[in-house]
């Protein structure tokens, strides 16, 4: 038996089956009749055709992340500067899932950030032209339909150093790589595998990491000043560095932006603790991170020679972030010394609760949300300069 497609059955067979071989003459109404019909399958096969577009329209935009950046997404790694929630669902001290954390924040939910409010990274992908927060890749709430424009790996804590990520239990670097493995599985199962490679490939790769290598770890703990001269300690993190940079190369990543040490001797935290420096800012501690960033840029500057087809960009906060400390009028604050949160001077985590009645009810003024960690202010003032003078080529 033979089956007729709707395109073999068409009108200028019927116009051939009643032509001279099938009927001699049309009549006037006839020939009405078929031009009538000649429009309808017109009609019928532009509205099939429309609707196989749209259907087809539909289908990629479920299937492949739509956006007008010119980067796909932004992958994070590093530690409470830019980690979105992953502590939450791991076994460690250090969280900030609870208020007044997030309380300027969409809903004013406390989704693990360390702020007030959004940080860098959440800034940046919206600068980019994605999505305006990025999202943990353990939050459950999320899945692959999330990660495929933007995912976080970051881990509050965290070091280069796989010592710095044991003094709380949360997770080392390395973790945050596996992770990032299993992200592209799921990414390639969801995308297919060409799509999922051009979105590895064409993703902006953020790393923000080291702060706590210093303050939680090398002047922490005695072993590593017997070990280490300052100088030793930041040869050994820059090498760290660069190997996990070549690591997420070989996995694909391309465009990468590693962001330089604040001057982390101004935190609160360590102004309030270090009693014999009359609560200034440490310069210890800040000519350690100027020096580990020249050297980071210098390992930059290497690395993009010695990678083919990476685009690998250092970018150093630290000079505004110290213009922020020692003018905060310039940028609209009036508060520098203390934090917002609690009395400001040691308040963080687990101490930086929503019973404490020192808590300043506009962070906005403020440079720093805790002891350690800045406003989303501050974070917004930080992201969009690290957009304009240092991500320009990716937008």
């Amino acid at each position: 038996m033979r089956c007729y497609t709707p395109e073999a059955f068409s009108v200028a067979k019927i116009k051939h089956r009643l032509s001279n071989k099938g009927t001699k003459l049309f009549s006037a109404k006839r020939r009405q009749r078929l031009s009538e019909f000649e429009k309808l399958n017109v009609k019928s096969m532009l509205r099939n055709r429309v609707l196989a577009f749209l259907l087809l329209a539909t289908q990629l935009l479920v299937e492949i992340p739509g956006t007008s950046a010119k980067v796909a997404a932004l992958i994070v790694f590093g530690d409470s500067t830019v980690d979105s929630g992953n502590n939450n669902q791991i076994s460690t001290v250090l969280k900030s899932n609870f208020q007044p954390y997030g309380r300027d924040y969409f809903d004013g939910k406390a989704t693990g950030r360390f702020s007030n409010g959004r940080i860098a990274p959440d800034f940046i992908s919206e600068g980019l032209g994605l999505k305006n927060a990025v999202p943990a890749y353990l939050d459950p709430s999320y899945d692959i339909k999330d990660f495929a424009t933007g995912v976080c790996f970051a881990s509050a804590g965290t070091g280069l150093d796989n010592a710095t990520s044991d003094v709380l239990s949360v997770m080392p670097l390395w973790k945050e790589v596996e992770y990032y493995k299993e992200y592209q599985t799921k990414l390639r199962g969801y995308l297919g595998k060409d799509k999922a490679n051009e979105v590895i490939r064409e993703s902006l790769y953020l790393i923000s990491i080291g702060t706590n290598d210093f303050l939680e770890n090398y002047y922490l703990l005695p072993r590593k000043l017997r070990k280490y001269s300052v100088d030793e300690y930041q040869n050994f993190l820059i090498g760290l560095a660069g190997e996990f940079l070549t690591d997420i190369y070989r996995l694909g990543a391309r465009k990468m932006s590693f962001s330089g040490l604040s001057p982390f001797g101004c935190l609160p935290l360590e102004r309030t603790t270090q009693i014999f420096y009359g609560s200034k800012c440490i310069e210890e501690y800040n000519i350690a991170a100027r020096d580990f960033n020249t050297k980071m840029q210098d390992k930059v500057f290497k690395l993009n020679k010695e990678l083919s087809g990476v685009q690998l960009v250092f970018s150093n906060p630290y000079d505004l972030v110290s213009d922020i400390i020692h003018h905060p009028e310039a940028f609209g604050f009036n508060n520098v010394r203390s934090a917002c949160c609690g009395t400001g001077y040691y308040e963080m985590s687990y101490l930086c609760d929503k019973m404490n009645p020192f808590t300043c009810t506009d962070a906005s003024t403020y440079v720093f949300w805790d002891s350690f960690h800045p406003t989303e202010k501050t974070n917004e003032i930080v992201a969009n300069h690290i957009l304009k003078y240092d991500l320009a080529r990716f937008q």
